[in-house]
């Protein structure tokens, strides 16, 4: 039977690891973690450390690694729910049993994925060829026992991998579904995804294993390489390092959001646990200040508190944190602005309200994180601020901002309701192609009102323009959506192959479909009865698959519209 997640961390917060633990091994005190004999590879000597502020153990000489649940798996033999059952026992917990009988139909993958892991583990550990990433790893100033508590790993080069699974009994297929393996284009010749990287295990927030990013040593293309699309595996619905940081997050209520990986691990490694990472590449600083925005937008808009710290010239938090230490961190982290008070600053110092053009130009870009912000409190006082700077009467503003968005009424979301956002960063831009296209004339303009219907459009003001030009009646269309016309007709197609962009826009919006259809699907799991989930998972099944294989041109977009190279 099925144990609520919910119920599983209770059971993983109310565990005492040391006592548990304890029970198998002799334990003392180290500092703030807990030593002892290893009881997975016999030794003598106190390599085996028990560290409760992460809730995980580590040995530092045979590697085996994890938490409370991994330890009753890997000492006694037990499967994940058997031990998550055992330790709720110990706790007091009563686990309520509900959902379908039978296994988890992905337990094969998570079990691929988890051998996989402790493949490239030791390969990193081990293998002459990863030297490379040895001393890259030296060069980084993280050592082997930094690398082995993040269960970092080395992708060779060659067939070893598709050898070793072979050895190991994972079928072709599992490590396929997984995204361990991918088949080339060119023969159907199936291939390991992941060569020549060191890699970084992405858990999901059971801390099961899910995916791997990669990084590429020496030269190559892409920089950095993500997991594919999976059962266990969404990129955009991960972050790094979360499963642990979690906790820390409730400790110290806050979230610090990095950049990359490697932020990540400096900043774990000095004692900063609330870190996580998105699971992207490198970005250059412009690219580095939008993704900022962009990430602040979306947070308003589920009623946080945003605030931006500032790093000093040429650093990044791994830098900072290796030169001066974490307290220089945590004293960048106490001087840190609200998001909507950083981007004020940056278009004073760029001098953008020293004309009237300029603070036109400066409103457009702080109108978004007004629109944004779903705290009623929040929005007015951002509103009052920005008609301050902006010698603006604070009652025009807020109009601009009820015509300018559509505000759901569900979740206080605002959507602009034009984007200038090329094709295909949005799922939005499959709308905005389709109208580029229907705006051209013929044959294009018969082509898609044959292909789609106003419904589809979700923007109001793509659809207003879609119904308007149906009808031949531009004239009768409002402000918004005149402007967005407008600004549609200039565009043009801008030299994209209108077939390609056809294909592709439809795909987006069936793909789209497919998407809702599965998080319906797991709405309903979440309230059916024991006897209804098993065939609610089969269909949840049947459709990932029909959006894994039927769409492989929207898999593919949706994973450029993300950083270069995931």
């Amino acid at each position: 039977m099925t144990i609520p997640d919910d119920v599983i961390e209770q059971v993983r917060e109310a565990a005492d690891l040391v006592t548990i633990i304890g029970e198998h091994v002799e334990l003392k005190r180290a500092g703030s973690d807990f030593r002892g004999p290893c009881p997975f590879h016999g030794g003598k000597n106190r390599n085996f450390a028990v560290i409760p502020k992460k809730g995980m153990f580590y040995c530092f000489v045979c590697h085996e690694a994890g938490d409370v649940f991994t330890f009753y798996m890997k000492r006694l033999g037990m499967d994940y729910p058997t031990a998550v059952r055992e330790v709720a026992r110990k706790v007091g917990i009563t686990i309520p049993e509900r959902g379908p009988s039978g296994p988890d139909p992905w337990e094969p993958l998570f079990s691929a994925v988890a051998v996989a892991q402790d493949w490239f583990a030791r390969q990193l550990r081990e293998l002459p060829e990863a030297e490379i990433a040895r001393s890259y790893l030296q060069g980084r100033h993280v050592d082997l026992e930094g690398a082995g508590l993040f269960g970092l790993g080395y992708a060779p080069r060659g067939a070893a991998f598709l050898d070793a699974m072979k050895g190991l009994g994972v079928r072709d297929d599992v490590l396929l579904e997984a995204g361990l393996t991918r088949k080339k284009e060119e023969d159907g010749s199936v291939v390991p995804r992941f060569r020549g990287r060191l890699l970084f295990p992405i858990h999901d927030l059971r801390g099961r294993v899910v995916g791997f990013g990669g990084r590429i040593l020496g030269e190559g293309e892409p920089k950095y390489l993500n997991s594919p699309d999976t059962p266990l595996f969404h990129k955009g619905k991960l972050l790094f390092h979360l499963d642990v940081a979690k906790h820390a997050m409730r400790k110290t209520e806050r979230a610090i959001l990095v950049e990359g990986y490697f932020d990540v691990l400096r900043l774990a490694l000095a004692g900063i646990e609330e870190v996580v990472a998105p699971l992207g590449t490198g970005l250059s600083a412009d690219q580095g200040l939008r993704a900022t925005f962009r990430a602040g937008d979306e947070l308003l808009r589920h009623g946080l508190r945003v605030s931006v710290a500032t790093l000093p010239e040429g650093e990044d938090p791994d830098t900072l944190v290796q030169r001066q230490g974490g307290a220089a961190l945590e004293q960048t982290v106490k001087d840190a602005v609200d998001v909507f008070e950083r981007k004020i600053q940056i278009l004073e110092r760029r001098g953008f309200f020293a004309s009237l053009p300029g603070r036109r130009r400066a409103l457009d870009r702080l109108l978004p994180t007004i629109r944004a912000a779903a705290d009623p409190i929040t929005r007015e006082l951002y509103l009052s601020r920005a008609a301050e700077v902006a010698s603006v009467r604070k009652d025009v503003l807020e109009r601009e901002v009820a015509i300018s968005g559509h505000v759901s009424r569900d979740t206080g979301n605002v959507t602009p309701s034009v984007s200038r956002v090329p094709f295909p960063e949005l799922p939005t831009s499959a709308e905005k192609a389709l109208l580029l296209l229907l705006l051209e004339g013929e044959p294009w303009r018969a082509k898609v009102l044959e292909a789609v219907g106003a419904e589809e459009f979700e923007f109001p003001a793509y659809r207003a323009v879609f119904e308007a030009a149906r009808a031949d009646a531009s004239d009768r269309l409002d402000e918004t959506a005149a402007r967005a016309y407008e600004e549609l007709k200039a565009e043009g197609l801008a030299g994209n192959e209108p077939d390609a962009l056809f294909e592709r826009a439809l795909n987006w919006l069936e793909a789209r479909k497919l998407e809702r259809a599965i998080d319906e699907l797991d709405r309903q799991l979440t309230v059916a009865a024991p006897d209804e989930q098993a065939a609610l998972l089969v269909e949840k099944r049947r459709v990932f698959d029909a959006l894994r294989v039927k769409f492989p041109r929207y898999k593919i977009a949706k994973r450029r519209s993300g950083a270069p190279g995931s």
